[in-house]
């Protein structure tokens, strides 16, 4: 059997830890404002997009409203025009004269409306176009600005809570020039897995002769020490037995398996009589070390 020697906890402050705790709950609020932040935005551009098909819908209609009119125009001139022709070919002498100059003007001016209408309808199209893209342009550049401005205050509040997890509960291990971040309870755990950098195993031991399965260790409680947060297990890894004696709550009891280059960790945060809670952690890799 093979034992460690128990290296000393780190001790923490006791003032410090509120304040962290209260800074965690400021960073999840912004989490809340951030979200309801995005989800704004979605509404805006939802609105956005809806505006612009009404004003395409509305333009058409102009647009339908404009070329019906000029078209009524146009029949009603080559009426005109259709009988002043009627009239010249029937009429003799200078009063069909009069009547071809008649007929030769109403021509012109058919064609002059004509072309009108057509330019009237083309410039009205093309300042409408131009609104709609402006006005597309505006917004698109508004809702990217305001994207980017979260994404960079998510990211912010992302690298703030890391930092303040580490801050809380960064606690030196029990093996030689090793430090761990530590999680107290399940909230903090949460927030542990929530980092990705490690895989998290619950467990809820009795004091038993029959060893307890946690992942792919085995774990024996040995003895513990309610009043003083003591805790004694004897633990099987690679086959290997090995004794961690007189441990204290809340201290990571670092070993090395043959799976990972990263130290195995069991930290317990509540010791009760002949019953200890607390969790494993072990690295997300898992390489064989040399």
């Amino acid at each position: 059997m093979n034992e460690i020697t128990p290296a000393t906890p780190a001790g923490r402050s006791d003032v410090r830890i509120p304040i962290l705790i209260g800074s965690v709950v400021a960073l999840l609020g912004g989490n809340v404002y951030l979200y309801s932040q995005l989800d704004r935005v979605r509404n805006d551009f939802t609105e956005f997009r809806q505006s612009t098909t009404t004003e395409i819908a509305s333009l058409k209609e102009s647009s339908t409203v404009s070329t019906q009119t000029a078209r009524r125009s146009l029949s009603s001139l080559k009426d005109e025009l259709e009988t002043a022709r009627r009239q010249a070919s029937m009429a003799v002498g200078q009063a069909k004269i009069e009547a071809q100059r008649h007929a030769e003007l109403l021509s012109q001016k058919v064609a002059s409306e004509q072309q009108k209408a057509t330019q009237q309808v083309k410039t009205e199209l093309t300042a409408a176009v131009s609104n709609v893209e402006k006005s597309a342009e505006s917004k698109i550049s508004e809702v990217n600005t305001q994207v980017g401005a979260v994404k960079t205050d998510v990211a912010s509040t992302k690298s703030d809570l890391q930092k303040t997890v580490a801050d809380l509960r960064r606690v030196r291990g029990d093996l030689d020039g090793t430090s761990s971040i530590v999680a107290t309870n399940g909230k903090e755990l949460d927030r542990l897995r929530a980092l990705g950098e490690r895989n998290f195993i619950e467990f809820n031991i009795t004091k038993s002769k029959q060893a307890s399965r946690v992942g792919d260790i085995a774990m024996t409680l040995k003895k513990t020490d309610p009043k003083h947060n003591k805790f004694t297990v004897e633990l099987v890894a690679d086959d290997k037995r090995f004794e961690k004696k007189d441990k204290n709550t809340n201290e990571p009891v670092q070993f090395y398996t043959s799976k990972a280059r990263q130290p195995y960790e069991i930290v317990v945060n509540e010791v009760k009589k002949d019953q200890i809670i607390g969790y494993l952690s072990t690295p997300k890799v898992q390489t064989t070390r040399n």
